[in-house]
């Protein structure tokens, strides 16, 4: 029992170290919402966090606009290679309503607003409400972030790759647009946008840009990331046992595949960039 005892304190102690470099920091004042910044990490020069509370994306027949936000955040080294957030949640699962749910009702735009969003919320909630979430398809070290692609709006400056998730009661939990293994790649730019036909091209914009005094701290807000390039499969895992006849159902309903020329995708928000030994140093 003596030795059990021991061995079970040396257990205990063994794990402590652990658990502290796998907890978030406490960062205080300006730097608080960089909590995730992998600071445990040695390289990480630049902490990063961005928050996109508006936009769309729309990938054949379908435009979600981003209701919820969405944060994306973790870190740079010294050749702006991106490390993930200390707490694995690099880019927020952050469910969006699809207006019109699965078959597309939605109410007139000729109703008076409070009876369409009455209208509309019920659909929402109800058996062919559907929500849609963003979620990152890859390694966080496949994440692409050019600070000075997206300070002059040229080239990209965030390139995400993506699986896009429906989810409802018919659907089931894994009823996927893209894949681990073939993931939707969203190559966003604040500058102009060189899509094939029918796209046409679209203008991003880096927003306003402000230092805090001790220049430590990048924020960039009110600009726009966009992207009407990019090509989207079809959907799979939708309707789990029966997916080999719900996912040409979905297919048909969302207009998928759809190539490039025919999706769009628009980020809203504000970034920030902090100097790593500045965050660590506020806590």
């Amino acid at each position: 029992m003596r030795r059990l005892f021991i061995a079970a304190v040396l257990t205990a102690m063994m794990l402590v170290p652990s658990q502290a470099l796998a907890s978030s920091h406490h960062p205080k004042g300006e730097f608080a919402q960089f909590a995730e910044c992998p600071l445990n990490n040695a390289k990480t020069l630049f902490c990063v966090f961005s928050e996109s509370k508006g936009g769309f994306f729309q990938i054949g027949k379908k435009n979600v606009p981003l209701k919820n936000p969405v944060i994306l955040q973790g870190g740079l080294d010294e050749a702006s290679n991106f490390i993930g957030a200390e707490n694995g949640e690099t880019l927020s699962k952050t469910p969006q309503p699809v207006p019109g749910g699965l078959l597309g009702i939605e109410a007139p735009k000729s109703w008076p607003k409070f009876l369409q969003d009455l209208f509309n919320e019920t659909i929402n909630k109800g058996f062919t409400g559907v929500n849609a979430t963003v979620e990152l398809a890859a390694p966080a070290s496949s994440i692409k972030i050019s600070v000075l692609n997206l300070l002059f709006e040229e080239g990209t400056a965030l390139s995400l790759p993506v699986k896009i998730k429906l989810d409802n009661s018919f659907l089931g939990s894994n009823c996927y647009i893209g894949s681990n293994s073939k993931p939707v790649t969203i190559d966003f730019t604040t500058g102009e946008t060189s899509p094939p036909p029918p796209n046409k091209p679209i203008h991003g914009s880096a927003g306003t840009l402000e230092f805090n005094e001790a220049q430590t701290l990048l924020t960039l807000s009110g600009g726009s990331l966009v992207n009407n390039s990019f090509a989207a499969p079809g959907a799979n895992g939708c309707g789990g046992l029966f997916s080999f006849l719900i996912d040409p159902f979905v297919n048909s309903l969302v207009g998928l595949p759809s190539p490039a020329g025919t999706n769009s995708a628009v980020l809203e928000g504000k970034l920030q960039n902090a100097f790593a030994p500045a965050v660590k140093a506020s806590e």
